[in-house]
């Protein structure tokens, strides 16, 4: 009797066995015994092959049957366990130095497994925000838990909070990647430390009200609005306090409105929309007695002083909003909020209660069109033009192949044919409005 190796080692899963054994006259069965090594490292099933052949000798009248050759299975009843993240969000500082990430080994630890992981960008980008990585954590036998250090780069630029992800992948040794395969790393702003209350509120879902960080009462608005740089003098410049001596009356003016701890923010909402269109009012106004003084029609000076001054700041803040964005998705707050709620409060809301004037007292509500017509559509051709550019510098690097910044001379290029464009526009406007171009709307 025999054993033969096969996927199992005679020495490391089994003991080798060959020796000769009798059967006494009248016995039709026998049991042979081989001894199996059990150790705690998983391996796949493996067998091995016992085989019967007849001694040399010219005593023995025996003969074997058709069955001379046994397969053994080894069957493996090591539990590797599953490799995951302990969770699948986690939450650093930038100034944090590093980032340090739990990885969980459960359901089982025996055995040496490993698991590679690997960081992919999102938001935040290799070399730039973080130190990426693409290594392997090894647990030995009976070890249940490691932890994943990924640098962290401070920048110390006020920016957004940023994302990327580590993701385990191959693992070894028959362990398997348990449900948190992938976890996503929030860098926060060490100067947010509102967002970073929220988050960690929404994390543990406690209750928003016991983390509040908003101002509660009208007396710190007004001694904020009172205080250069917010009262931080130590770090205030020159520039914060001319700033804050052209601002003063616009700081304490807009102090009244009331905190956004009171009643949810909602009444901030209203009373600020309500400061908005006064302000709105009276710039409008203004501008209509400027553009008479000067003798300049209110067409003109609509799209001219009025827009330019309701707008100007708009378009500043969302020059700041791109800049401190890595995606500069904040941008185009200008558009989908001022100028929105220029057109449908605007303009609707005041043809909205004339026309339900009017129904009222059953007489026809018109409105002249005047030079809107034309200026409407000198103002969708520039639109248009405008966006081909936009596009053609996403994809073609002549134009800086890039829609905000870019190379020096394509971006200063581009944003004195976009003033262009706003000068004909006003060009062509005023022509039309004077008489000089004749339209029939």
């Amino acid at each position: 009797l025999d054993t033969i190796d096969g996927t199992a080692t005679a020495g490391e899963d089994y003991i080798k066995l060959s020796e000769e054994f009798v059967m006494e006259s009248g016995q039709q069965e026998k049991k042979i015994t081989i001894h199996v090594i059990d150790d705690n490292q998983w391996e796949p099933d493996e067998t091995f092959f016992v085989k019967l052949s007849l001694p040399e000798s010219e005593e023995n009248r025996a003969k074997v049957g058709s069955k001379t050759v046994a397969l053994v299975t080894i069957i493996n009843d090591d539990e590797p366990g599953y490799i995951h993240f302990e969770e699948p969000i986690n939450l650093v500082k930038e100034s944090v130095g590093k980032a340090e990430i739990k990885v969980a080994r459960v359901n089982g630890a025996d055995g040496r497994v490993s698991v590679h992981y690997r960081t992919k960008d999102i938001e935040a980008v290799a070399t730039r925000d973080y130190e990426p990585a693409d290594s392997e954590l090894v647990f030995e036998h009976g070890e249940i838990s490691k932890i994943i250090a990924i640098p962290i780069m401070n920048d110390l630029d006020a920016e957004k909070d940023e994302t990327f992800a580590v993701e385990l992948y191959n693992p070894t040794g028959g362990a398997t990647i348990g449900k948190h395969g992938r976890t996503v790393v929030t860098i926060i702003n060490d100067d947010n430390y509102i967002t970073m209350a929220n988050k960690m509120a929404s994390l543990v879902q406690v209750d928003m009200d016991k983390l509040s960080v908003t101002k509660t009462t009208w007396g710190q608005q007004f001694k904020d609005a009172m205080t250069v740089n917010g009262g931080d003098l130590e770090t205030a410049k020159f520039v914060h306090y001319v700033g804050h001596t052209f601002s003063f009356f616009w700081k304490i003016l807009f102090a009244f409105v009331p905190p956004t701890s009171i009643a949810g923010g909602w009444l901030t909402f209203f009373v600020s929309l309500l400061f908005i269109a006064i302000l709105t009012a009276v710039v409008g106004d203004v501008a209509a007695i400027f553009g008479c003084l000067v003798g300049l029609k209110d067409s003109i000076t609509a799209i001219s002083f009025v827009a330019l001054g309701t707008s100007l700041p708009d378009t500043f803040a969302s020059m700041i909003a791109a800049k401190n964005s890595k995606t500069a998705d904040d941008a185009i707050g200008n558009v989908t909020g001022s100028n929105s709620v220029n057109v449908f409060l605007g303009l609707g809301l005041p043809w909205l209660v004339a026309a339900v004037y009017w129904e009222s007292k059953n007489l026809p509500f018109t409105v002249k069109a005047g030079d809107l017509s034309f200026s409407v559509l000198v103002f969708s051709c520039s639109c248009i033009i405008g966006m081909i550019l936009l596009t053609l510098r996403r994809f073609l690097g002549v134009f800086g192949k890039a829609e905000l910044g870019g190379p020096t001379i394509p971006k200063y290029a581009c944003s004195i044919f976009f003033v262009f464009l706003w000068i004909c526009y006003l060009t062509l406007s005023g022509l039309q409005a004077y008489g000089h171009i004749y339209w029939a709307a």
